[in-house]
């Protein structure tokens, strides 16, 4: 593990170079590939070095965070093009990957808050060092003031284990048992913030909007990620208080999902209705970790990287009609269909891996899901299908809305898709579609 780290640590240096925006992502592919030929034990964690190690939770998870920091510096080519900031740009992203590697591969708790934490940082940067409007700003607070009132209480929390067991690695989780609502409630509700769960939404669809192209990829494809791996890893010590107070957590996913579903039919805004989609699915992805059953795990770890790369692929859509048009409005964004054919073939297989059509993994990953839910309680069943319906609806909405109808007659030049932009969709469906195929394999890792 210690060797990946230190590549990416010595990566930093290309980035102050002149024209190495093209070397940068080919060592980000190179480590890709490194990683993913590892040797891997399917049971326990392994390769274990100093403070880290990997399973196969974590495995998952740092290929989704390398794979899309790479696609983040294909996406912001513009950047590159008017040599805005570019070398601190890629510097921004190469720390913001070594930080996400270090959350998803340390064993220890404390350091895992720290880097969790940590992350914050250059997400911040990003959303108001490139970001396109002077509200950028605000949305950078928000995002930092709702994610640090959360986790203060979740940094108590972890001293007060500390205190009681003198140990803090997460391997040893499996034999602790804690039953205190305080310590229970202190230590998901960070996890729960940053998912984000309904009631502690608010700061994601300010920040996507506010957002570069590349800050809202890593928002949409990793950084709600590292909610669901935090309730993976700390859900173990609060297994008995959890059969209590789940209900709670499960009915408020499942109302505010449906909520949101229906709030994307009311959203002009791409990106905010982009941004809100993604609070339906991850909706229920916390019901799924909160029935505490093997469905309940898997599908939510399936719908974790189905929609890393979905809503990442939807971004990267929408960034490349604000390229042309300059505005994210729906109505400015009509009848692309006549200008670029090509990529509203793009735009509909996307949009039909985000409805979980066959055979993106958001259909096995909802699948799952709605098997762990209902087994829990028939009466969600009603939700769910709404659920579901919607989330088609607004895939639908936004695919014929910005596709169909007549065009804007104000565009006076215009230019098609380039290989760039096509390659980039390729990069997010390809794994999207195709590691349907191996399944099996993620059925075996729990």
């Amino acid at each position: 593990m210690m060797k990946f780290l230190m590549m990416m640590i010595f990566m930093i240096p290309l980035c102050f170079l002149n024209n190495m925006f093209w070397m940068v992502q080919m060592f980000l592919l190179l480590l890709m590939f490194m990683f993913m030929n590892m040797n891997m034990n399917i049971m326990n964690f392994c390769n274990l070095s100093y403070m880290m190690g990997c399973d196969m939770i974590s495995y998952g998870l740092i290929l989704l965070s390398i794979w899309i920091c790479l696609l983040m510096i294909m996406a912001s080519e513009n950047l590159n093009k008017m040599n805005f900031y570019i070398n601190f740009f890629m510097f921004n992203i190469i720390i913001l990957l070594i930080m996400l590697y270090l959350t998803f591969s340390v064993l220890n708790l404390f350091m895992f808050y720290l880097f969790f934490e940590g992350s914050l940082i250059p997400t911040l940067m990003l959303i108001i060092g490139w970001g396109y409007q002077p509200e950028r700003i605000q949305a950078g607070m928000y995002l930092l003031f709702y994610t640090l009132f959360a986790s203060l209480p979740m940094l108590m929390g972890i001293f007060f284990i500390f205190y009681n067991y003198n140990c803090m690695i997460m391997y040893f989780f499996k034999f602790y048992n804690m039953n205190f609502f305080l310590l229970y409630l202190s230590m998901i509700l960070a996890f729960l913030v940053k998912m984000p769960m309904y009631f502690v939404h608010l700061w994601l669809p300010k920040a996507h909007v506010e957002a570069p192209v590349s800050g809202s990829m890593i928002l949409a494809g990793i950084m709600l990620k590292l909610g669901g791996y935090g309730l993976f890893r700390v859900m173990i010590i609060f297994q008995k208080i959890n059969m209590k107070y789940s209900l709670i957590w499960v009915i408020i996913s499942l109302l505010g999902g449906l909520y949101i579903s229906l709030n994307c039919f009311c959203q002009v805004d791409m990106k905010s209705l982009i941004a809100y989609s993604s609070v339906a699915h991850m909706s229920l992805v916390i019901c799924g970790i909160m029935t505490m059953n093997y469905w309940g795990y898997l599908g939510s770890y399936v719908m974790m990287i189905g929609h890393g790369l979905c809503s990442s692929g939807m971004f990267c859509l929408a960034n490349i009609n604000y390229e042309r048009l300059h505005s994210r409005s729906l109505f400015m964004n009509k009848g692309m269909m006549n200008f670029m054919p090509s990529m509203s073939l793009w735009w509909f297989l996307i949009m039909s891996s985000n409805m979980a059509a066959p055979p993106s993994m958001n259909l096995m990953g909802e699948i799952s899901l709605i098997n762990s839910v209902i087994s829990w309680s028939y009466l969600t069943m009603i939700i769910l299908i709404m659920i579901s319906f919607f989330s088609a609806g607004y895939s639908l909405y936004l695919y014929s809305y910005t596709q169909h109808g007549k065009y804007n007659m104000s565009i006076y030049s215009f230019y098609t898709g380039v290989s760039r932009e096509y390659l980039m969709l390729m990069l997010h469906w390809l794994p999207l579609n195709l590691l349907i195929l191996k399944i099996d394999f993620f059925m075996i890792w729990f």
